[in-house]
């Protein structure tokens, strides 16, 4: 798992993100019509289930980097805080997004973090100007 250095809290975070899709639209530039679609998500774990949600998270992006039109996904833990999370996406399409949303693995995911979670499941769907 890639953590955050150097920047205090979602200053890090926000440049990681920044970073990583940047990278992302320079490596592979979307292929059908609307343009791809940057998803940040932003999972704050409670400190008792810090690890758990780490495990969790590591297992949904793998499974993730399976579906159909996903470009990239990672997942960084903030290095001040251990049981704070992003993940940044990035999908082909909205479409690609859509159908990875209704995919069983997420549905699992989402109903598994759920209990560890200290703060709603915060995820914001980008696309470039």
């Amino acid at each position: 798992m890639r953590q955050i250095s150097s920047l205090p809290g979602l200053a890090g975070i926000a440049l990681a993100a920044m970073i990583l899709l940047g990278d992302a639209a320079a490596q592979q530039p979307a292929k059908e019509p609307g343009g791809s679609l940057y998803v940040i998500s932003f999972v704050d774990a409670t400190p008792n289930f810090a690890m758990d949600c780490a495990k969790l998270l590591m297992q949904f992006a793998a499974e993730s980097k399976k579906d159909p039109g996903v470009v990239r996904f990672e997942v960084l833990r903030q290095d001040s805080r251990g049981n704070h999370f992003m993940m940044s996406e990035v999908w082909r399409s909205r479409q690609a997004f859509e159908a990875h949303e209704a995919a069983e693995h997420t549905k699992q995911f989402r109903e598994k973090l759920q209990p560890m979670l200290g703060s709603p499941f915060d995820e914001r769907l980008h696309s470039l100007l």
